[in-house]
């Protein structure tokens, strides 16, 4: 039974989805955007919101939790001083998911973009109008 187990197993043992989350979660505050599987991208998103939660609260204890997600000084650092600042407003929400219409060729997944929402965009072309 499964009764209150969250996640996703994804096939994977438990030292590999770790070491999958990290290592699409550091890609994503890199590049801010990654295409991947769909129940990946649900799952990362999970890792993605306690991160931008910790980047929000930028005390020295969230910078090192952080940094044992990243283990990269310079993501930590874009995390706080970039990607976090942009949502001091928002209660949550930071991530955009959108499914792709072709699947993948070799075996037929259903992939995903999974982006920052860019609320500083937003906010310049609201003005502009």
């Amino acid at each position: 039974m499964r009764h209150r187990v969250k996640g996703r197993k994804l096939n994977r043992t438990w030292e590999h989805r770790k070491a999958m989350f990290k290592n699409m979660a550091r890609s994503l505050i890199e590049h801010e955007r990654i295409q991947t599987t769909v129940p990946k991208a649900k799952e990362v998103r999970r890792v993605i919101d306690k991160l931008v939660k910790w980047g929000l609260e930028n005390t020295v204890h969230s910078r090192r939790m952080a940094y044992r997600i990243l283990e990269n000084r310079t993501l930590v650092k874009k995390l706080f001083e970039e990607i976090a600042p942009r949502y001091k407003d928002r209660p949550g929400g930071y991530l955009r998911l959108a499914k792709l219409a072709m699947p993948r060729k070799g075996d037929g997944a259903q992939l995903a973009i999974i982006e920052f929402v860019e609320e500083k965009k937003e906010k310049e072309t609201a003005q502009e109008n």
